[in-house]
């Protein structure tokens, strides 16, 4: 990977453009993007509106430019909520990545009844891309695509710092610390964590190298098993290995 290709322009030029070259109107429909999927049921002109900052006049016309563009949707009611239109552009999200992925994570959660997911570099966070659940997982934890949270806490961000150097890592994230279960996990190979994100929860991680691409993370999460971690990190190795292969 190149890392440098992966945050900065061919011309050299920074990787956040000013302000100034931003433009205000499509950051608030982003924001209006975010916000829908961050929210478990749909929400009114007025919520949004106040939940966004935005004047509600501005807000309205935002929504209605991507409910024509079918990535918000209205209910009976008049509330909003994410579109269709976001699963289409979704797919194409790390194409090559989901397709290698979605058969070696349903063997995965299959075999060790759990949810597995992939989670892929996001700014400071880590976003979970696809996830497959077990397929008689009764008590199984839902790990939702879009999902998110910081690298400082959860196998999955730990995984994914694990595959950096820790100058590549200051790079990408300057200031952020380079935790020491990132320098265990690099050496064992997956990463472990509980009760971090979720009290109670457990997840095992185990980083994939995508060519000319950032690393993810393969990842399951669990309440509990009738296997230690290390038997589970080492399934979950093997499993992002298959997927590595399956991209090179």
């Amino acid at each position: 990977m190149n890392l440098k290709s992966a945050v900065v322009p061919p011309d050299g030029s920074a990787q956040k453009l000013p302000a100034q070259a931003q433009s205000q109107t499509l950051s608030r429909g982003i924001r209006v993007l975010e916000l829908l999927s961050d929210t478990q049921s749909p929400m009114t002109i007025a919520e949004i509106s106040e939940r966004s900052g935005l004047h509600r006049s501005i807000a309205y016309r935002i929504l209605r430019t991507l409910e024509d563009h079918s990535l918000v949707a209205r209910d009976d009611a008049g509330k909003f909520q994410c579109g269709p239109g976001l699963a289409a552009l979704a797919r194409g999200v790390a194409r090559d990545l989901q397709s290698a992925a979605l058969p070696v994570l349903t063997a995965l959660a299959g075999h060790l009844q759990m949810t597995a997911f992939i989670a892929v570099w996001d700014q400071r966070q880590c976003v979970t891309l696809v996830a497959v659940e077990p397929p008689h997982g009764e008590g199984t934890l839902v790990q939702r695509p879009g999902t998110r949270h910081s690298f400082s806490a959860g196998a999955p961000g730990i995984a994914i710092q694990s595959a950096l150097t820790e100058a590549e890592w200051e790079t990408l994230a300057p200031g952020q610390p380079y935790r020491e279960e990132s320098r265990a996990a690099a050496l064992r190979g997956y990463a472990l964590s509980r009760d971090e994100v979720i009290p109670g929860v457990s997840s095992v991680g185990a980083p994939i190298r995508v060519p000319g691409q950032l690393p993810a993370a393969l990842a399951v999460v669990y309440l509990r098993s009738g296997l230690s971690g290390d038997e589970v990190g080492a399934r979950v190795r093997k499993a992002a290995a298959a997927i590595e292969d399956a991209l090179h």
